[in-house]
């Protein structure tokens, strides 16, 4: 009997680096076979080319579909969607997989799904059911809508995929790929990390992710300017790690340009993922937007400081403090948290074991036409 072939569509270093233990785990699978059509930034060179990270993981690339990342506008942002789409159909019909794979809430994402709809390939989204707010919120939703089968990080995320209509053994629960292998990926010492980031020896420093909000995107750059003020203030050396392609993303990058981060400060294009964890784990507060201060820090009692609208309603433990886009606000939160030290939590979003439970799903439930078929519960 031939192996079930699963594609996963991946569009930026964000995904893949959560993915990468879950699908190596399908890989080494019996029954299963794994492949990645890589979209998106990953094949920017100005967001660090991170198709050779792709590559150098082991799994087979199967097509390379290249889309606008550099234009940074909403209407740039719709359009990929448009082409991620137009590349993965003839793609979806030649390769006919068994099953495509997709995770969260960006447009290639949802590209995926209106594709594997319509071409009779089952879809399997992860992180569904999740609350946020912003363009990601509705975008998330529509996927799961989509969707033939949904792998989601909590029990809460199940409920409100219920309550969406769909079927509940269509729903499965099985923790968040992104905290599997966590802290092996995080061993580098303190020492060891600072100095590979080039961070002042023996300093507590900060980690700063700050992405656009579409809707706000006009709103970008001044948001930009006030977090880097209340970082100034604070005074910390800062690892500033570049936004991702939305909308707004290219006025983050000039307010960053004119203005200075505090002494011993250091701004990067890309971090691999250990690098990026280990920095994770060691920083004294972790501050922006980003949902890995949402998920993966809690698995380390890493304090955060979640600044604005992106991340919205979102479920979290007691490490995330939420705070407005106000310099005032968000100085007395950083000097909290960082004053604070590691919290002590058991991470809500699971257990660091989603990657095998994902597996033995998809070795095991049926992948036939019947998936297709979709009608609202009640």
């Amino acid at each position: 009997m031939s192996a079930r072939r699963i594609l996963y569509l991946t569009g930026t270093r964000a995904d893949f680096g959560l993915m990468q233990s879950t699908l190596q785990r399908i890989q080494s699978t019996p029954g299963l076979a794994v492949q990645v059509a890589v979209t998106g930034t990953h094949l920017s060179a100005e967001h660090g080319g991170t198709l050779a990270e792709v590559k150098a993981s082991g799994l087979p690339v199967l097509a390379e579909i290249p889309v606008d990342v550099l234009t940074r506008t909403g209407a740039s942002m719709a359009l990929a969607i448009a082409d991620v789409l137009r590349g993965l159909v003839p793609l979806l019909e030649r390769s006919r997989p068994d099953a495509l794979l997709l995770l969260g809430d960006r447009g290639e994402m949802l590209a995926g799904a209106l594709a594997a709809l319509h071409v009779g390939v089952p879809s399997v989204h992860l992180h569904g059911g999740e609350r946020s707010g912003t363009v990601d919120e509705p975008v998330r939703h529509a996927i799961s809508k989509l969707a033939g089968y949904h792998f989601v990080a909590t029990e809460g995320a199940r409920e409100r995929l219920l309550k969406m209509g769909e079927a509940a053994e269509r729903i499965f629960v099985t923790g968040a790929p992104g905290l599997d292998g966590l802290q092996a990926h995080a061993a580098a010492t303190r020492e060891d990390t600072l100095a590979s980031l080039g961070l002042p020896a023996g300093s507590p420093f900060v980690l700063a992710l700050f992405h656009p909000v579409v809707q706000q995107a006009s709103e970008a750059a001044q948001q930009t300017r006030i977090v880097m003020q209340a970082l100034r203030e604070l005074g910390l050396p800062v690892l500033w790690l570049d936004p991702n392609a939305d909308a707004g993303s290219r006025a983050i990058l000039d307010a960053l340009a004119d203005a200075d981060l505090p002494p011993g400060s250091q701004r990067v294009q890309h971090l691999p993922r250990a690098r990026f964890l280990a920095a994770m784990r060691h920083c004294a507060v972790m501050a922006g937007n980003s949902s890995s201060g949402i998920i993966e820090a809690a698995s380390f009692g890493t304090p955060v400081v979640n600044i604005g609208a992106r991340q919205f309603m979102r479920e979290h433990g007691p490490n995330v403090i939420d705070v407005a886009v106000d310099a005032a606000s968000i100085l007395q939160a950083l000097r909290a948290q960082a004053g604070h030290g590691p919290w002590p939590w058991d991470n809500p979003w699971g257990d660091g074991r989603a990657g095998e439970r994902i597996a033995q799903m998809l070795a095991r439930l049926p992948l036939d036409r019947a998936v297709l078929e979709k009608t609202n519960s009640y």
